[in-house]
């Protein structure tokens, strides 16, 4: 066995840290917490919010062109040639709106897989982190709780001879490891 031994010389300076460090657990899970959360409404914004907006506006654009089409097809029919020059216009107008349109699906869809390539691997690095300060560091914190306890009513021993402990304000104790039983070989 190792001779380990912690002097402890303030169960204060435990008690704050003890609170510090509560104090960032309180503000370190919330702020992981909204990042995930500004990740996920992203990813939502694009496959719902923006893919519907462009699947309307491509239908919109396409019914614009067959009426542009269609007026430009009745001028041809009627034979007005200043009428047809402005309806080519209005065609050309419309084709170059659903060539948009359909460029905005394109980089959609790039974009949709881009944010799931490049967030995975950091939202999973973020949930590990919040697990191990929802598991892990409430276990750190019960676990100082149980010291500055265990250390204050050390503390609050009085020494034969009717004394108290010396200096109750500053703690000054040698803890060491506990022993723990070696297996027996069977």
């Amino acid at each position: 066995m190792s001779d380990l031994q912690a002097k402890v010389t303030s169960v204060q300076a435990l008690e704050s840290f003890r609170s510090v460090l509560v104090l960032f657990l309180s503000k370190a899970r919330p702020t992981l917490e909204e990042v995930t959360s500004e990740v996920s409404r992203t990813r939502q914004w694009l496959e719902n919010d923006q893919r519907k907006f462009w699947e309307k506006e491509l239908k919109h654009r396409k019914r614009e062109l067959e009426h542009a089409q269609a007026e430009l097809f009745s001028a041809m029919l009627s034979k007005i040639s200043t009428a047809s020059a402005a309806q080519q216009m209005a065609v050309h107008r419309a084709q170059r709106a659903i060539h948009e349109a359909e460029d905005k699906m394109r980089s959609l869809k790039k974009w949709e897989r881009e944010l799931e390539t490049r967030t995975e691997p950091m939202v999973k690095l973020i949930e590990q982190m919040h697990g191990f300060l929802s598991s892990d560091m409430n276990k750190a914190v019960s676990f100082l709780t149980e010291i500055v306890k265990t250390l204050q009513s050390y503390a609050d021993i009085t020494v034969p001879g009717g004394g108290p402990a010396p200096a109750q304000a500053n703690v000054e104790a040698e803890a060491t490891p506990v022993a723990t039983p070696e297996a027996k070989p069977e």
